[in-house]
């Protein structure tokens, strides 16, 4: 007669918000957290940016982008899309919210009366910044095959959601978050100074 010990199974507790389960984001773990910082903070930043033109502003923005997100990771749902469309979401409601502070209170608004940032009606860049920025984003989007550009105007910088791009195109939808995935993969391997 043999004895068999009992066994535990082990799972190890998310540093992040109760509730995350394995279905998550996983912006609670650090792994996790640190793969998003590397793949879409530049990104996140530049739209926070270009609608709110001004640096500590569009930082904010991308904190609190990611404080929603690490909040809310347990209610991801990688069938709905990936963690970067998921962030995108949230940062365009961060940066309405800050439209609205804006809005209410023009003029009159500090850091903590702003807390959720958005897009304001008064901050705008330079004239030779946004131009510098435009020149380099048409030099960068030259560089890439038309139906990647065509694709990373559209979704990207026209801020427009995948299906409706696929309609316009006639292709899948699939096709269409393909050609934005490699024009973005190629766009990172450039030099800044390109």
């Amino acid at each position: 007669m043999t004895r068999s010990l009992p066994t535990r199974s082990l799972t190890v507790a998310p540093t992040g918000p109760v509730g995350c389960t394995a279905h998550c984001a996983r912006l609670c773990t650090d792994s996790g957290l640190s793969a998003v910082l590397t793949a879409d903070k530049a990104l996140l930043h530049w739209r926070a940016m270009r609608r709110l033109g001004d640096p500590g502003l569009a930082e904010h923005a991308v904190q609190e982008t990611l404080l929603r997100g690490w909040r809310a990771c347990a209610t991801y749902n990688p069938a709905r899309g990936s963690v970067r469309t998921w962030l995108l979401t949230i940062e365009r409601n961060v940066l309405i919210d800050i439209a609205r502070v804006r809005a209410a209170r023009p003029g009159d608004t500090n850091w903590d009366e702003i807390g959720d940032v958005a897009e304001g009606r008064y901050a705008g860049p330079d004239f030779a910044d946004n131009l510098a920025d435009g020149l380099l984003v048409a030099d960068l989007l030259a560089r890439l095959p038309g139906p990647q550009r065509d694709a990373v105007i559209q979704v990207i910088l026209n801020d427009r959601a995948y299906r409706d791009v696929a309609a316009d195109l006639g292709v899948p939808v699939g096709t269409v978050k393909t050609r934005v995935h490699y024009a973005l993969r190629s766009l990172r391997q450039l030099p800044l100074s390109a």
